[in-house]
C-alpha cells in the first residue's frame, strides 16, 4: 500500500523557515512534488524533483525554497526560508510511480 506522510509544518514568523517532510512508501517514485493551497484558492505547483535530480520551482519561491530528496530513505524535502505571509497554505506532497499519489497535506502559517 502506498503511503504518503508529510511532516513539517507549523506556525512560523514572517523571515522564518521551515523544513517539511515526506516519507514515501510501498513504490518507487520518479518524480516528487509539493503544491500548495491556500484558502478559497486553487492547489498550485510548487517544486518538483525528478529522480535524476532536476528541479524546477514556481516563480513565487525561486531562491527561497529547495527541494531534495533522499533516495535511500524515499524521503523528499521542502526547505522553505524568508516564509511570507503568502505562503501561508495547506502543502501536498505528490509522487508519480505508475501512478499518482497524494499526502494527506500539512499546514504552514506565516504570521506574527
Amino acid at each position: 500500500q502506498v503511503q504518503l506522510v508529510e511532516s513539517g509544518g507549523g506556525l512560523v514568523q514572517p523571515g522564518g523557515s521551515l523544513r517539511l517532510s515526506c516519507a514515501a512508501s510501498g513504490s518507487i517514485f520518479s518524480i516528487y512534488s509539493w503544491y500548495r493551497q491556500a484558502p478559497g484558492k486553487q492547489r498550485d505547483l510548487v517544486a518538483t524533483i525528478t529522480d535524476s535530480g532536476n528541479t524546477n520551482y514556481a516563480d513565487s519561491v525561486k531562491g527561497r525554497f529547495t527541494i531534495s530528496r533522499d533516495n535511500a530513505k524515499n524521503t523528499v524535502y521542502l526547505q522553505m526560508n524568508s516564509l511570507k505571509p503568502e505562503d501561508t497554505a495547506v502543502y501536498y506532497c505528490y509522487a508519480r510511480s505508475m501512478r499518482t499519489y497524494w499526502g494527506q497535506g500539512t499546514q504552514v502559517t506565516v504570521s506574527s
